[in-house]
């Protein structure tokens, strides 16, 4: 039996009310609850969805772009 394929979750689970996503791992609320219950097919496609997000989102890092108000 081969391992799965594993979390995108980096442990900063906050969800964006306007996007529906977590500003963590890029996923949506339901990509989340079904991960667990996923096979590597089903896993693949959501890693697909979360690479794609991440690229139109901030294309030259991968990485959500903070605003103003995210300052220490």
């Amino acid at each position: 039996m081969s391992a799965m394929l594993q979390s995108p979750c980096i442990n900063i689970c906050k969800m964006d009310a306007a996007s529906g996503l977590c500003i963590g791992c890029w996923r949506t609320i339901d990509e989340i609850t079904v991960w667990s219950r996923s096979d590597d097919a089903a896993r693949s496609h959501i890693l697909a969805a979360v690479a794609r997000r991440r690229m139109e989102n901030e294309p030259e890092t991968g990485h959500p772009t903070k605003n103003s108000t995210d300052h220490d």
